[in-house]
């Protein structure tokens, strides 16, 4: 069956649109990181959720992920190429969410942002 969106940005909210897959991509915008980081640096996100997520980015082609053999076993996930492409897009969508919390907190909305920093994707 073919696949039809009406709209470009359909195709990119297929692969990015879930909540927690914008969270891990700005994580790993810094550099490869290991499961159990990215868990401690989304505290608010199950270990099944982080998994099936990492998971869908990898078969989307926008995560890889090695796995080092050595016991324990390690396993790192970073950013393919395709993954680093969306470098422009998560930026501005991190630079536009903050200035909406400025302008709600202004209007006395109560809202945090407790992490701003973007940076890893300023490297590439």
């Amino acid at each position: 069956m073919k696949k039809v969106y009406h709209l470009g940005i359909g195709a990119t909210l297929d692969v990015i649109g879930r909540k927690w897959k914008t969270i891990i991509l700005c994580h790993l915008g810094n550099g490869p990181i290991r499961t159990s980081e990215l868990r401690r640096k989304i505290p608010n996100i199950t270990q099944k959720m982080l998994v099936q997520q990492l998971r869908e980015l990898e078969e989307d082609g926008i995560v890889d992920r090695k796995v080092y053999n050595q016991v324990p076993p390690k396993v790192e996930y970073s950013l393919s190429e395709d993954g680093k492409s969306l470098r422009d897009i998560l930026v501005s969508m991190s630079e536009w969410g903050v200035k909406r919390v400025e302008k709600l907190n202004e209007a006395g909305a109560n809202i945090e942002i407790e992490n701003e920093d973007y940076s890893g994707f300023l490297k590439y």
